[in-house]
């Protein structure tokens, strides 16, 4: 598991330094969110060690591609998914004004 040590910057500094490990590699980040640094590296740790798990793999290199790819596709499935819904809603919106313009349309004759 990842562990983390925020690092004291000074007062003016916009970014804290974030140690992280990663699958047993100590990594030094900057931002400007140190927690959202913290969850980012134990989503990436995690990951690196179920694709090791799943895979046997000991090339660290190889396991962070692979994680990679996990992640990618991960984010991708949701992307593609947010991307039917957005376009659902949309086509729903029209259909409701399409039903507006109708009523609306509807009480300007029946005032005539």
């Amino acid at each position: 598991m990842s562990s983390v040590t925020k690092q004291n910057q000074p007062k003016n500094v916009t970014t804290n330094s974030v140690r992280v490990e990663i699958f047993d590699q100590a990594y030094n980040l900057r931002g400007s969110d140190p927690d959202y640094i913290m969850k980012l590296a134990e989503y990436v740790d995690a990951k690196m060690r179920a694709v090791s798990e799943q895979t046997h793999t000991v090339d660290t290199a190889r396991l962070a591609v692979l994680a990679a790819l996990n992640i990618a596709d991960e984010y991708h499935l949701l992307k593609r998914k947010q991307e039917g819904r957005s376009s659902d809603y949309m086509q729903r919106a029209h259909q409701l004004s399409d039903a507006l313009d109708e009523v609306l349309a509807g009480d300007k004759r029946r005032a005539s």
